[in-house]
């Protein structure tokens, strides 16, 4: 993260569900599915004032990249950006 930020840049950390702690079902066969833990969406930037997120999905992880490059949204994804405007 400092290294990103001593470098001009936004710093984003996310994660995908896990399921670490269900990992097999009652009779000892895998449960590939995730869980239904939440999953963190950190914005870090060096530039004043703070990103507001909104709650959304992992489809709105792009968007919301996407947003943060200064780049549109194909209109093929169905997501949304989690950035919350003034």
């Amino acid at each position: 993260v400092e290294a990103g930020l001593d470098n001009g840049y936004t710093v984003i950390v996310t994660a995908d569900h896990g399921s670490a702690e269900e990992k097999l079902y009652p009779d000892g066969t895998p449960k590939p599915a995730h869980s239904s833990n939440p999953v963190p969406f950190i914005v870090i930037s060096n530039e004043p004032g703070q990103v507001k997120l909104k709650k959304g999905g992992q489809k709105d992880v792009a968007p919301t990249i996407l947003e943060i490059m200064g780049l549109k949204k194909p209109k093929e994804m169905t997501g949304k950006s989690l950035i919350i405007s003034d």
